[in-house]
């Protein structure tokens, strides 16, 4: 009996056939899963959007350029999905830092940051030129003495000019210019190159030969070159992983000719210097000194100090012209004559309803691209001035009028009776309730000032928030951008302790 095979009765087949079969469902899920993942892997290519040819936003609202061209071959060959990330150039460290994206692609230099990155081998060999108005009169780099030259901030012009590594002909030429002034980007830089602000801009080759031929022959590229270097793919420090699968996959497009057809697509193929034979530069930066921290808070503190004091200047002369102005524009918007009353209202809507940021560079190119009048670099200032007070002037004239009008009527004909004129009336009875009655409006709006002079870069006015910027894309660290924001605070703090103790001084009108 206990000797005889025992059968298994149906059911229990059944049951165990499909628990098998289940299980293998399974097993095959499982599997097609870990593969779309590898297939549905993204790769975000961090870039800057006004980098032409590289990468850059064409007439159909499209990112495009020879590196994304380039990117977007070597995700179809790995079954990943492309992200295009516009990044502001001067936070691309701290995007890759932080997994935001997973390299940095759009012509970007190699040369004096070898240790700060994993790279890819070089694949383009580059060289910073200069470019000028046609007829200008500069013929060679040293006709630029005594003449403002621009460069885009973080770039390799700057370096070139200003680097630890920048060869000595470089300082030199760079201590005879007038000024070395940096802009944003490479459209702000020809704006301003344009209308006369700036005499040349220093820029890589590519973008020069692709801005001078899209732009007419308004513009020349000079022969001589400034410096020359190597652009890389940079990836976050010890990610070889990706650099490695990114680079063979580079390798085979060269050799099936893929890598130069998107070159030569892109008037790019004289450039190319990608080669299998190039080594990796897998350096880490363990062997540099590191700062102490208290040595570089100290060394960050005295750069954004010298900002602090331009942002000062716009926040002060701002509210010296903004609020009285905006008094006066409030008697207008009061008005019952529709001459004053309709162009102040439709004044304040334009300034109210339009970025700040648009208003600067209007104010500052304005003259010469509907006048034809050629601005000085000492404009660069004034049209900042110009600029923030007509926009505050429309804040401060709605918070003045709504102030005026809750004054009780009945008080000004009290006063009327007792033989005041008009005038006397509202700056004796009427003004004194107004600005109490004000001040908690007032104090939002002195605030908001005080964070909005860091938009002055528009025009490229640096002030302190620029500094910490640029510090912080010199140092790889977020440390300027918190530093800076504590002497916001700081300003912001005094501002409002000031406007309390005011309101404080006004409780008598209670």
């Amino acid at each position: 009996m206990f000797g005889s095979e025992k059968k298994t009765p149906p059911f229990l087949k059944r049951i165990v056939s499909a628990v098998v079969a289940a299980a293998s469902a399974a097993c095959l899920a499982l599997g097609a899963v870990t593969c779309s993942a590898e297939k549905g892997k993204t790769f975000t290519v961090g870039f800057d959007a006004e980098f032409p040819p590289y990468g850059y936003k064409d007439d159909n609202g499209e990112y495009v350029g020879f590196d994304l061209d380039l990117a977007q071959e070597v995700c179809d060959r790995n079954g990943w999905e492309l992200v295009k990330q516009p990044i502001d150039w001067d936070s691309k460290d701290m995007e890759l830092k932080t997994g935001a994206i997973d390299c940095i692609w759009n012509g970007f230099t190699m040369n004096g940051r070898e240790s700060a990155y994993t790279w890819s081998t070089p694949y383009v060999n580059n060289s910073q030129v200069v470019v000028v108005k046609k007829g200008a009169g500069i013929d060679r780099l040293s006709d630029l003495s005594g003449k403002i030259v621009a460069v885009q901030a973080d770039s390799s012009a700057l370096a070139a000019f200003t680097g630890a590594e920048a060869e000595e002909e470089n300082k030199q030429l760079a201590e005879s210019f007038s000024e070395l002034q940096q802009v944003g980007d490479y459209n702000s830089a020809f704006m301003n190159l344009e209308s006369g602000a700036v005499d040349a801009v220093c820029l890589d080759y590519g973008i020069a030969n692709y801005q001078v031929s899209s732009r007419g022959d308004a513009f020349v590229m000079l022969d001589e070159v400034v410096s020359s270097e190597e652009y890389g793919i940079g990836f976050l420090l010890g990610n070889t992983e990706l650099r490695d699968r990114v680079q063979t996959t580079l390798l085979q497009m060269l050799d099936d000719g893929t890598f130069m057809r998107i070159a030569d697509k892109w008037e790019l193929g004289s450039s190319v210097c990608l080669s299998a034979d190039s080594a990796y530069i897998d350096s880490v930066n363990s062997d540099i000194e590191k700062q102490s921290f208290g040595s570089l808070l100290g060394e960050i503190s005295g750069e954004l100090a010298k900002g602090l004091l331009a942002s000062l200047s716009i926040f002060i002369l701002t509210l010296v012209i903004a609020l009285p102005l905006g008094l006066l524009i409030s008697f207008g918007r009061i008005s019952k004559h529709k001459l004053l009353n309709i162009p102040l209202t439709i004044y304040i809507s334009i300034m109210r309803g339009t970025p700040l940021m648009l208003q600067l560079l209007v104010v500052f190119f304005g003259p010469y691209f509907v006048f034809g009048i050629q601005t000085s670099a000492s404009y660069r200032f004034i049209a900042v001035i110009i600029g923030f007070s007509l926009n505050y002037a429309a804040y401060f004239a709605e918070i003045w009028r709504g102030g005026i009008q809750a004054v009780p009527r009945g008080q000004y004909e009290a006063a009327e009776i007792l033989g005041y004129s008009r005038v006397q009336a509202f700056f004796r009875i009427g003004f004194p309730q107004t600005v109490k009655n004000i001040l908690p409006a007032v104090t939002n709006e002195v605030i908001t000032l005080v964070k909005d002079t860091s938009l002055a870069f528009a025009v490229a006015y640096t002030e302190m928030f620029t500094i910490a910027k640029q510090v912080a894309a010199a140092k790889t660290t977020i440390l300027p951008l918190f530093i800076a924001g504590l002497f916001y605070y700081v300003l912001n703090f005094i501002v409002a302790f000031v406007m309390n103790r005011l309101e404080k001084k006004l409780s008598y009108f209670r």
